[in-house]
């Protein structure tokens, strides 16, 4: 699964932007199949940008994982 870095939030907005553009011009000219793929991608990009801002400030997971031991000698 693609994990996003919420420094590239801005980049997603611009893609965002894009997309848009390039659906709008898809609708004028009826092209059916090219709104449905960019539907799809304007889905996951904005399902990549919540998760990112969920995630966005929390630090690592703690897993319950004991420390390792040391060796004797």
């Amino acid at each position: 699964m693609l994990s996003i870095n919420s420094k590239m939030l801005p980049r997603l907005d611009e893609l965002e932007e894009n997309l848009l553009a390039r659906r709008e011009r898809a609708v004028s000219e009826d092209w059916r199949g090219e709104i449905d793929g960019l539907d799809l991608t304007l889905t996951f990009l904005r399902s990549k940008r919540e998760q990112a801002r969920r995630f966005e400030g929390t630090g690592p997971v703690p897993l319950g994982l004991s420390a390792p031991r040391r060796r004797q000698q």
